[in-house]
């Protein structure tokens, strides 16, 4: 983790600190989203790849479970019920 350099040391009503709270939690989100979108070998709905434009059901009609740990993100994935006609 590269860190950031903050000017202002204030206790009370730091927003610099605030933002850069911020920017690492959205620098992680971002990690988890790239590797979730790199993991699935396929297109659908917003998310397309060139190099595989086909929806591809039978390995990936299911849900994404990203957790980020310490050593970067982790994916699991649960089946899509379909009982009801599910998506």
């Amino acid at each position: 983790s590269q860190g950031f350099l903050l000017d202002d040391k204030g206790r009370v009503f730091n927003t610099e600190i605030i933002s850069a709270i911020q920017t690492e939690s959205m620098m992680e989100l971002a990690e988890v989203i790239i590797s979730g979108a790199i993991a699935r070998t396929e297109s659908r709905g917003a998310h397309t790849r060139l190099d595989h434009p086909e929806k591809d059901d039978d390995n990936w009609q299911k849900h994404t479970l990203a957790v980020y740990t310490k050593e970067g993100p982790r994916l699991n994935y649960i089946d899509v019920d379909k009982k009801d006609g599910g998506v």
